[in-house]
C-alpha cells in the first residue's frame, strides 16, 4: 500500500480526487488524499507558492512512508512559483514542465533529508481542471444532464489540439468556456459529475500530460 498526499487548489480539485481520482487506483494499492492549500477555512484558488511549499513539506515531514504530489491549474499560478513567468516562446506542455521541475528542485534543496527526489513529484494542470472535462463532450454533457449541449461542447473541443490546449486567456480558459455554455454550471458538484461520467480513461486518452501524471501514480503500487 502506497500513500500520497495531494496538494489541490480547492473544493473542485478535493471532489475530483475523492471521487474519481481514487477509486480509480485502488485496485493498485495506490490510496491518494487531497489536501487544500491554506488553513482548514481557506476555500483554495489563486495559490501562492509560498503556502503550496508550505503544505508539500508539512506533508513529507509528518508521514515520512508516504509520497506527495500536487494539483494545481496552470491558469491563475501564482507569479511566485519557480519557473515563472514561463517564456512565452514556448509550448505550454514544456511551460509546465519547466515550472514542476523548478518547483520539484526546490523543495528538494529545502529538505535533502528527506528523500523529496524520491517521494515528492509536482504535477500542474493543463491549463485548467476543467480542461479534463473536454476529452469527451458529450459524456460532459450527459454528466451535467444538459446532453443538448454536447455539440457546442464538441466545437471547443475541436478548436484545439487536446482538451490540454484549450487556453488560459482570461476569457476562453477552459472554465470560461463552459461558463459561456452553460451559465448555470457549479464547478464542484457538476465538475464532479462530469468527471465522472467522462471517465479517467478518456481523460488519459485525450489528455497526454495528465497521462503521463496517473501512470506515475500507478507505478506506486508496483
Amino acid at each position: 500500500m502506497t500513500r500520497v498526499y495531494l496538494v489541490v487548489e480547492g473544493p473542485t480539485e478535493e471532489s475530483f480526487v475523492n471521487r474519481v481520482l481514487a477509486p480509480a487506483l485502488w485496485s493498485r494499492q495506490v490510496y491518494v488524499h487531497p489536501v487544500i492549500i491554506g488553513p482548514p477555512s481557506h476555500k483554495g484558488g489563486n495559490p501562492k507558492y509560498s503556502r503550496v511549499k508550505k503544505d508539500v513539506l508539512k506533508q513529507l515531514k509528518q508521514d515520512r512512508s508516504a509520497c506527495c504530489s500536487t494539483f494545481l491549474d496552470f491558469y491563475g499560478l501564482g507569479a511566485d512559483f519557480p519557473g515563472m513567468p514561463a517564456p512565452a516562446n514556448l509550448q505550454p506542455f514544456d511551460k509546465v514542465l519547466r515550472i514542476e521541475q523548478a518547483v520539484k528542485a526546490d523543495i528538494v534543496a529545502d529538505v535533502p533529508d528527506l528523500r523529496a527526489d524520491v517521494r515528492f513529484f509536482p504535477y500542474i494542470q493543463l491549463h485548467e481542471y476543467e480542461g479534463l472535462l473536454f476529452s469527451d463532450p458529450p459524456s460532459f454533457a450527459a454528466g451535467i444532464a444538459q446532453p443538448h449541449l454536447a455539440h457546442r461542447f464538441q466545437k471547443i473541443r475541436d478548436g484545439f489540439a487536446t482538451p490540454e490546449d484549450i487556453n488560459d486567456n482570461p476569457n476562453t480558459a477552459p472554465s470560461k468556456q463552459v461558463l459561456n455554455v452553460h451559465p448555470a454550471y457549479r464547478k464542484v458538484l457538476d465538475g464532479t459529475l462530469a468527471a465522472q461520467a467522462v471517465g479517467i480513461a478518456k481523460m488519459q486518452q485525450e489528455c497526454p500530460h495528465f497521462r503521463r501524471w496517473f501512470e506515475r501514480l500507478e507505478a506506486l503500487g508496483e
